[in-house]
C-alpha cells in the first residue's frame, strides 16, 4: 500500500521539489493550493496527471490554511500518512509591509492544521506525521555563529515571528498531544524554481538579461548582508528524512558556509563573463527596518542522526541558476529581436531545470508571457 503524502504550498520551489521526490519514491502527493484567477501550478505543471487516467498519484486540492474547516475536510478525503507544511507568506522584507496577513498565514495557519491534524488523528485513530517549514530568519540577531538547534532565536521581522510561533505551536503538539511532529529549521536554500523577487534569483536573471542587452542595471539593497545558501533539492530530502525516524525532532539543515549577498552577485557575474563595474547600484527601498546581518548553520545534528549531508555548493547553485536564467533571456531576446515585446515569467526557468520531464499534458494550465520589464524592480529577501 502506498504512502500518502499532503503537502501544503506544493506550487512553491520546496513543494514541486517534494512533490517529485515523493513520487518518485513511490507515495501518492496530494497538494493545497489556493483559488487564484491566474495560474500559479506552473512548477507542477510537469507532475500534472489528468483525474480521468488510472493510477494517478498527484493530486491537488482547493484550500487555505485559514479555513480550518476545509483543512479538516481535506485530511478526511485524502487520509494522508504524512503532512507537509511549507505553505507561507515566505518573502521578509513583503512581511514589514503585510505583517498581520504574514501573521495569520505563517502562524494562525500553521495553528489551524496542527488542530485539524489533532482532530482527524482522534477522530480516525489514524497517526499522522506532521513537518512543519521553520525557518534560519528565527535566528535573527543572532547570538552566536553557527546557529544550531539550541540557539536562542531573535527574530527581526514580522515573518520570523511568526515562524517562531508556529515553531513552538509545532513543539506543543507534540509534547502535549503526542503527535509526531518535527520542525526543519532551513538556512537559505535556492534553484532555478525560486521566485524572482528573492534576491539570489532576482541576480541571477538580471545578471543574464544584461548579458544579452536586455537590461542595463540591478538596483539591490544590502549587498554585506551573510547567508547560508544551499540546493533546495538537497533540503527537501532532510524534510523526508525527519518523518522517517523513530521519534519526531527539530533539525537544523545547512551548508555550514556563509556568504554575502555581494559574493552571490560576484559569482553570477564571473559565471557570465560580465564586469559588474556600472552594471549595479543601491536602492535603499529594498533594506529593512531591521536587518539580520549573518545566518550560518551547524547541521551536525541532522548528518549524525539523519544521515543527511548537502551536495551542492554555493558556487554549483550559482551555475544552475544562472543557466537556466540564460536559456529565458536567449528565449526573450528572440522574442525581442522578432519584433516581440514579451518576458517569460520566472517559473518558466522551473520545467527548463528538469530534466528529461515529460511535457505538459494538454489540460494542464499554460504559462503565460508578459510584457517586457526589469528585474530591478524586484525586492531582495
Amino acid at each position: 500500500m502506498a504512502k500518502v503524502a499532503l503537502i501544503t504550498g506544493i506550487t512553491g520551489q520546496d513543494g514541486s521539489y517534494l512533490s517529485e521526490l515523493l513520487l518518485q519514491k513511490g507515495y501518492v502527493v496530494h497538494g493545497i493550493i489556493r483559488r487564484s484567477s491566474v495560474f500559479t501550478t506552473e512548477r507542477v505543471e510537469h507532475l500534472y496527471q489528468d483525474r480521468h487516467d488510472s493510477d494517478v498519484r498527484f493530486r491537488l486540492h482547493y484550500g487555505d490554511l485559514l479555513d480550518a474547516m476545509c483543512l479538516r475536510r481535506i485530511l478526511s478525503e485524502v487520509k494522508p500518512d504524512e503532512v507537509y507544511n511549507l505553505a507561507a507568506q515566505s518573502h521578509v522584507r513583503t512581511s514589514f509591509d503585510q505583517p498581520i496577513y504574514t501573521a495569520e498565514v505563517v502562524g494562525i495557519g500553521t495553528l489551524n492544521l496542527l488542530e485539524a491534524i489533532r482532530d482527524y488523528r482522534d477522530s480516525t485513530g489514524c497517526e499522522v506525521r506532521f513537518y512543519q517549514a521553520a525557518s534560519s530568519e528565527m535566528f535573527g540577531k543572532a547570538a552566536e555563529v553557527p546557529q544550531r538547534e539550541t540557539t536562542p532565536f531573535y527574530p527581526r521581522s514580522p515573518y520570523a515571528c511568526a515562524k517562531v510561533h508556529a515553531f513552538w505551536q509545532t513543539v506543543n503538539y507534540r509534547e502535549a498531544y503526542g503527535l509526531f511532529a518535527c520542525n526543519g529549521i532551513l538556512f537559505n536554500h535556492e534553484s532555478p524554481r525560486r521566485g524572482e523577487t528573492f534576491v539570489t534569483r532576482k541576480i541571477t536573471r538580471a545578471a543574464t538579461r544584461i548579458k544579452l542587452g536586455l537590461q542595463d542595471k540591478l538596483y539591490l539593497g544590502n549587498l554585506d548582508a551573510r547567508r547560508d545558501w544551499g540546493f533546495a533539492g538537497d533540503y527537501v530530502l532532510a524534510m523526508w528524512l525527519m518523518l522517517q525516524q523513530e521519534k519526531p525532532d527539530d533539525y537544523v539543515v545547512a551548508t555550514g558556509q556563509s556568504h554575502s549577498v555581494r559574493e552571490f552577485l560576484a559569482e553570477a557575474f564571473r559565471c557570465l563573463g560580465l564586469d559588474g563595474e556600472g552594471r549595479v547600484e543601491f536602492d535603499p527601498r529594498y533594506l529593512r527596518p531591521t536587518e539580520v546581518d549573518v545566518l550560518q548553520g551547524d547541521a551536525t545534528k541532522a548528518e549524525r542522526q539523519l544521515g543527511w549531508r548537502p551536495k551542492v555548493t554555493m558556487q554549483e547553485l550559482c551555475r544552475m541558476m544562472v543557466d537556466a536564467d540564460m536559456r529565458l533571456a536567449q528565449r526573450e531576446r528572440t522574442l525581442v529581436d522578432a519584433g516581440h515585446d514579451a518576458t517569460p515569467r520566472d517559473n518558466e526557468a522551473a520545467r527548463n531545470h528538469v530534466s528529461s520531464a515529460p511535457a505538459a499534458p494538454k489540460e494542464a494550465p499554460a504559462s503565460r508571457t508578459g510584457k517586457r520589464g526589469s528585474a530591478s524592480g524586484a525586492r531582495s529577501k
